[in-house]
């Protein structure tokens, strides 16, 4: 019998960022014998590995899919077609898979003996991050396979967690510096002094990464209804890291309304992204074109002419809610807003299947009722301030009125998320 045993080098985290490296130690172990047992021959005591292998494998496990078989092929990275192929079991298909390294052919271990092997490699930039959707789900898994003589290939799956890289949307080294290079140049050359080093992709991305989600920009957002001001919501800032907390504070004191309860979730929207498909927004008329007051001409021409069109399919959004805040908050003056952000979700991407937002969600429960305005209180407080005592009443008129705010959630630095790694082992009898 023989064992293998994988661990990971960082083995406080097991997360990592797109170019990053991962480094594997691969131990192949021939246990010893029992005293008991005498062998016959020098066969029974060596035991014959024939080969081994070591890959990162990206796979996507969605429950639907529209794309033909010839189209999906041709789409997968995959390292030729070869007998590690059927040794994988999991679920999905492989999106994307390193070039295979080879660690040995022909090992060969007396009881007692051990190898160990390290394997390095880079996480590619063009894979999505890891992320276990609805109806999607991507995983990373460290495949060690290798081959007993006369035996069927087995393999050891390793999970990795990905995080995408954050990077801006033009040329990362036109639009991050590190370093005031200009001034550098300028400078006199010193013989003295030790060059600098480039920074690396990773220190440009963590960099950038600071600067981003380090930005205190208040928002501020006057919330209406057709009965007046609710109040008036302010965000700090829209752009947050993973672990990070979304502090935002509320004002009813400008609000010509009563807020009765009020209630902020943190949501996750999956989009599924159909060729030729629009967004369920798109297809209806928005508020703000409603409250322009179009002509009845128009809006019956524009109906006309949507009835011509062929029905295009609508992409589907679903909802995950994570933290949330609730309060009843009738009385109230200002009241402040905290959820914070876990660290096992997945941060904002979009691939060609999907699209992953993050966005808050409000519902204001307000009410007219002449008995909660603040006039009345006052009026009956002045009439005898002793004597009189205000009792709620039993039954209000109330509306809920929903709104979404759409923010951005980046990643963080891999090291500051707490995902040990343990020790993987695969036992070949």
């Amino acid at each position: 019998m023989l064992e293998i045993n994988a661990k990971l080098l960082r083995d406080q985290s097991a997360v990592f960022m797109c170019g990053e490296v991962v480094e594997c130690l691969i131990d192949f172990i021939h246990p010893s014998l029992p005293e008991h047992k005498i062998s016959q021959s020098n066969s029974d005591i060596l035991e014959n590995l024939a080969w081994a292998t070591v890959q990162l494998h990206c796979y996507c496990n969605a429950s639907f899919n529209e794309k033909a078989p010839h189209d999906a092929a041709a789409n997968r990275n995959v390292g030729g077609s070869t007998s590690l192929n059927a040794s994988n079991q999991l679920k999905g298909e492989v999106l994307h898979s390193t070039e295979p390294k080879i660690l040995f052919c022909d090992l060969r271990l007396s009881p007692g003996e051990a190898k160990q092997f390290l394997y390095r490699e880079t996480v590619p930039l063009n894979t999505p991050p890891t992320y276990r959707g609805i109806r999607v789900k991507y995983y990373y898994k460290i495949t060690v396979a290798t081959q007993r003589l006369g035996s069927t290939v087995q393999a050891l799956n390793i999970p990795i967690r990905v995080l995408p890289l954050p990077l801006p949307q033009s040329d990362l080294d036109e639009a991050i510096t590190l370093n005031d290079e200009s001034n550098e140049d300028l400078a006199p050359n010193n013989p003295f002094l030790e060059k600098k080093r480039p920074p690396s992709r990773i220190e440009y991305a963590l960099h950038y990464l600071r600067g981003v989600t380090a930005r205190r920009r208040p928002n501020f957002f006057m919330i209406n209804n057709k009965w007046g001001k609710v109040g008036r919501f302010c965000l700090f800032k829209s752009a947050y890291k993973l672990g990070e907390d979304i502090v935002a504070t509320i004002d009813f004191s400008c609000g010509t309304i009563k807020c009765v309860q009020l209630s902020v979730t943190l949501q996750c929207e999956e989009t599924e992204l159909l060729h030729g498909a629009v967004s369920p927004s798109s297809s209806t008329p928005s508020a703000k074109e409603d409250a322009k007051g179009a002509d009845s001409a128009d809006v019956a021409s524009s109906t006309a002419e949507g009835a011509n069109e062929p029905e295009r399919p609508k992409n589907i959004s679903r909802v995950t809610n994570y933290s949330k805040h609730h309060e009843v908050c009738l009385g109230m003056l200002q009241t402040q807003v905290i959820l914070p952000i876990p660290l096992h979700v997945t941060p904002t991407f979009r691939t060609e299947l999907i699209e992953v937002s993050w966005r808050l969600h409000f519902q204001f429960v307000t009410s007219t009722n002449a008995e909660l305005s603040s006039e009345m209180l006052l009026d009956r407080t002045a009439e005898n301030e002793e004597g009189l005592e205000w009792v709620a009443p039993t039954d209000i008129a109330i509306e809920t009125m929903i709104w979404s705010l759409p923010i951005t959630i980046y990643p963080t630095a891999p090291l500051q998320i707490p995902q040990p790694c343990g020790e993987y082992k695969l036992n070949i009898k």
